[in-house]
């Protein structure tokens, strides 16, 4: 009779898999003497050998450890968090970017180009990229990193895309934890990409020190629908695509957003918000921009603003998690897994009001 049990997964000894090991005796399968011979069995890492990789640059185990804060699964919490607080003390020494748009402003081409001066200059950059989730799979459905090719090859670049779950504003809600992880690893220039819609760019500004919107020319009427809402946030607002026929009408944009910025309060305390050009396609005003971002970070850190801001987005993160971990218990509890459904039912059918609903949900709750 077949054994259809799982079996073991095995690795010869002599295989560079990065891995705790633990030496073994098994049986060849493809020795048909059936001669026993010595295999490794993979083993999860260390809270030590996570961290020491990190802080040594290592690509794979980065990744490994970026998935590891990602997982849902209860077991990976408590490593993670162990993870998050041995690097902690190499965390903070990056200059933390926001970058949104309208989807066709161009996000993933100014990143590559953006990113890759970056580079040339002696940086090392991480996108943290994130996509909106598929309804249907949770997936990416985006695939960043497939639009940042040149990027993506860099030695000096990592480019992380990760489905945003559902999180409001499509950041995933392990971005601030990828952030740490990425500084630890020696990344002093962090870029998230936002995915332009909804609360995304409310979230991001959270997380990030300077915040950049990226437009397109034409904008026009646009502007108005704009006024109240991201260009608040935004520390600079950069008009793509200026080239060739579009320079000339780049130009105007400019001067238009510059008007309304003239009016609207800063984004960051002793900063004054302004619109500027650039080509990300053909690589033009990447060096401006850069110089921009430096000249923010010697004038908030001079004035306070700059540690002000880090040190709220450090309370809203407390916050942020508290709301998490309160939803997460309330869902995942069992009166109120067994009991919603009927009340859902009964809200839907009319015989039951909302507000009463919830109020008997959360009794069982707090019961």
């Amino acid at each position: 009779m077949t054994d259809n049990k799982k079996k073991p997964e095995w690795v010869p000894e002599n295989a560079s898999n990065g891995f705790t090991t633990e030496i073994v005796k098994g049986i060849d399968q493809n020795d048909a003497s059936g001669s026993a011979r010595k295999f490794v069995k993979k083993k999860g890492r260390t809270t030590e050998e996570y961290a020491q990789g990190i802080r040594n640059g290592n690509r794979t185990i980065l990744a490994q450890a970026i998935t590891l804060v990602e997982s849902n699964a209860k077991r990976h919490e408590e490593q993670a968090q162990a993870v998050i607080n041995e690097i902690l003390p190499y965390t903070g020494n990056s200059i933390r970017i926001g970058i949104t748009g309208v989807p066709g402003a161009g996000k993933s081409t100014f990143i590559e180009s953006f990113g890759s001066y970056l580079c040339e200059q002696g940086h090392r950059v991480a996108v943290l990229a994130v996509d909106p989730s598929s309804s249907v799979t949770g997936g990416s459905i985006l695939g960043d990193k497939t639009r940042m090719e040149t990027l993506a090859r860099n030695k000096n670049a990592f480019i992380r895309p990760s489905p945003s779950g559902g999180t409001l504003g499509g950041v995933n809600r392990k971005t601030r934890e990828t952030i740490l992880l990425c500084e630890a690893a020696g990344f002093d220039v962090i870029l998230v990409e936002t995915i332009g819609v909804g609360q995304s760019e409310v979230v991001v500004r959270s997380m990030v020190d300077f915040f950049l919107l990226l437009v397109l020319t034409g904008a026009g009427d646009e502007l108005q629908g704009m006024k109240k809402g991201v260009m608040e946030l935004a520390d600079a607002i950069l008009i793509n695509k200026a080239d060739g026929d579009n320079r000339q009408r780049a130009k105007i944009a400019r001067a238009e957003y510059n008007r309304i910025l003239h009016y609207l309060q800063p984004a960051t305390k002793g900063w004054s918000s302004k619109a500027y050009t650039a080509s990300a396609l053909y690589h033009e005003g990447m060096e401006e921009m850069w110089k921009i971002i430096l000249r923010f970070v010697d004038t908030t850190k001079e004035s306070g603003a700059f540690t002000e801001r880090r040190n709220a987005q450090t309370k809203d993160w407390i916050h942020a998690m508290i709301k998490d971990y309160l939803e997460t218990s309330f869902f995942s509890h069992p009166s109120i897994k067994t009991k919603l459904p009927t009340l859902e039912n009964k809200v839907v059918q009319g015989e039951l009001n909302v507000t009463t609903a919830v109020k008997e949900l959360i009794n069982l709750f707090e019961a």
